[in-house]
């Protein structure tokens, strides 16, 4: 039996490389690139693909997706069945420094896949969007929510390219699948977001910075119920906007706890002004993600984080090499 060829963009990421291994689980081949940048220290992008080399299935290329002329050497050199662009430059805070990379990246990068997933009439597009969209929305968050009021640039890159892809499907027929991720966390996760922070600031005893009261919630999604999603979201679907979340939210200080529970220490937290960027809660409604996929969050935040403290305890010596990015 033929073995299904997919495009996974991003695929040195956090939510790239677990997704990465479980399309190679399910029999895939899989064209990884990643252009390695420093947001954040490369060792740990290059530590999460370590465990694919020699996989004859799994193929890494250095790359950017806002550069054409590499683009389109993958696309003429592989056949691809699908596209899976999880490419993007990630971080709320930053995008408030930095903002044009994340148009460039988020949104023109992601026109130049689809304007090249219909060239070679490619079956199948999914995009990684984010739950920052739902910002100011009743809750729980429906797909069907508009969300025309980002508060943040990296949210506003992030409608942008929903956007572009709703265009392509409606202009060319292209079956795409958007998937909006709520606050993904689990082991070898990004060193700018609040559960590999902590970890790493409580063990050390280093302060916590909390903006606000600690009271804001999330919806915390474990790493592999994201990736689980993602792969099962290559189907065919037409053009459908699904969210993956925890269908559970906590607030941020809870989750602080349960980090000292399973680290046997307390945290030493500071308080600091709440950011205009932020999202002050979220809540994933994951009925239509049910429906059309088959799936549901299948792991705790108690389970999660005991999982995530377990892999920063056996990798204890490798993480204190990676810094925090603020």
């Amino acid at each position: 039996m033929k073995k299904t060829r997919y495009l996974l963009t991003g695929g040195a990421g956090f939510i790239g490389a677990k997704t990465a291994e479980k399309l190679l689980e399910k029999g895939g081949k899989v064209v990884c690139i990643d252009n390695l940048n420093s947001y954040y220290d490369v060792k740990l992008k290059k530590y999460r693909i370590k465990e694919f080399a020699g996989n004859g299935n799994f193929v890494f290329l250095k790359g950017d997706i806002e550069d054409k002329a590499f683009l389109k050497s993958i696309f003429k050199r592989y056949k691809f069945d699908a596209v899976i662009n999880l490419a993007a430059r990630a971080g709320v805070r930053y995008s408030m420094i930095n903002p044009g990379v994340y148009l460039s990246t988020n949104a023109l990068g992601t026109l130049n896949l689809l304007e090249l997933t219909r060239a070679h009439k490619i079956k199948k597009f999914v995009l990684a969007s984010t739950s920052s969209l739902y910002a100011g929305q009743r809750m729980p968050f429906l797909e069907t929510l508009a969300v025309n009021t980002p508060i943040s640039p990296y949210a506003a890159s992030k409608k942008a390219a929903e956007a572009i892809c709703h265009a392509y499907h409606h202009l060319y027929g292209m079956d795409v699948t958007i998937l909006r991720y709520f606050t993904v966390y689990g082991p070898a996760g990004r060193p700018d977001m609040s559960v590999f922070r902590f970890v790493k600031q409580i063990d050390t005893g280093a302060p916590l910075e909390v903006y606000g009261d600690g009271k804001q919630t999330r919806d915390f999604t474990y790493i592999d119920d994201i990736a689980r999603g993602t792969v099962k979201a290559v189907k065919k679907l037409g053009f459908e906007i699904i969210n993956l979340g925890g269908n559970k939210p906590y607030e941020l200080l809870y989750m602080v706890r349960l980090i000292e529970k399973y680290l046997g220490k307390r945290a030493k937290i500071r308080h600091l002004p709440f950011n205009k960027s932020d999202i002050k809660a979220t809540w994933a409604d994951v009925r239509k993600a049910n429906r059309l996929l088959n799936w549901k969050p299948e792991t705790g935040l108690d389970e999660g984080i005991k999982r995530t403290v377990d892999w920063y305890l056996k990798n204890k010596k490798f993480v204190k090499e990676i810094p925090l990015v603020d």
